[in-house]
């Protein structure tokens, strides 16, 4: 019986072994496939020591691209190195340094003043671009949000490229009204294909200076609706947002556009959208 009962032992033993070995191989297996697929993620992104400068909306503060820096940041696709606030005589402050490594480096803009007139954000815009180029800084990423997206454009449409100031590599706009807050009764794909039939002043500046612009430069508009049925997402109508698309794309640019819609695509929580870092994020850095 001893004999018997030992050799039980000893076989479940065996069995419960193996049954754990089991356990484990398909634990690592899980490990390394994710391991792999993270690898996978990780690759998919380029690296380089191009910095992309974040320049907020009308009435914005260090919250207004904190969060999606910081959440590109714990993704591995970027790396905050630097702020400089922009005093209302165009003087900078300056707190960071850029590293000069191949980590996607982020430089975030504020203004004192972040009320001012477009064209005074034009002229700091300017400012902070020509103090990177004096720190050997070639090219650049440039992201606006609303207005920051409008200085930045009327930037590209007054001065083009100077060679005092960094080149800027790619342009994304989130949620900026280009045409002004003109409402528009024309379809989407008419403003796609045509451009607005009502156009603004803004609007007007930039078809003037359209010329101004690198027609090799990319360009990505995000816009937001807050549901299927609202052309607007709650601040600036739709057709503004993507008012651009056919000017910057008969001038010969590379032209992306992409529209979110629900809540999270309000005006004010397009950068807080991990759908638009993601589009973001895939623009400036995906190979």
């Amino acid at each position: 019986m001893k004999k018997v009962f030992f050799s039980l032992f000893a076989l479940a033993t065996v069995l419960l072994l193996v049954g754990c070995g089991n356990n484990q191989t398909k634990d690592a297996e899980k490990t390394s496939a994710s391991a792999v697929t993270g690898q996978k993620v990780k690759d998919t992104y380029s690296k380089s020591n191009v910095p992309t400068v974040f320049i907020h909306g009308y009435g914005g503060t260090l919250n207004s691209f904190g969060g999606m820096i910081q959440r590109l940041s714990s993704e591995g696709k970027t790396k905050k190195e630097m702020v400089i606030t922009v005093q209302p005589d165009g003087a900078l402050k300056v707190d960071g340094q850029l590293s000069k490594k191949k980590d996607n480096p982020s430089i975030q803009v504020l203004f004192t003043a972040n009320k001012d007139t477009e064209w005074n954000q034009t002229e700091w815009i300017y400012g902070v671009l020509k103090y990177l180029k004096q720190q050997g800084v070639e090219q650049v990423n440039l992201v606006g949000h609303s207005m920051g997206g409008v200085s930045s454009l009327r930037y590209l449409t007054t001065y083009g490229q100077p060679n005092d100031a960094s080149t800027i590599k790619k342009f994304v706009s989130i949620g900026a009204p280009f045409n002004d807050f003109t409402e528009s009764s024309e379809s989407r794909d008419d403003v796609l294909n045509k451009g607005p039939n009502v156009q603004s002043s803004r609007y007007t500046d930039y078809r003037n200076g359209i010329t101004n612009v690198p027609s090799t430069l990319p360009v990505l508009l995000l816009a937001g609706k807050l549901d299927a049925s609202t052309a607007s997402d709650g601040t600036v109508p739709l057709n503004s947002a993507l008012a651009t698309y056919s000017l910057l794309k008969a001038h010969g640019n590379p032209i992306t556009y992409q529209v979110f819609t629900g809540a999270n695509a309000q005006h004010s929580q397009l950068h807080e959208n991990s759908s638009v870092d993601k589009a973001v994020a895939s623009f400036l850095w995906e190979k």
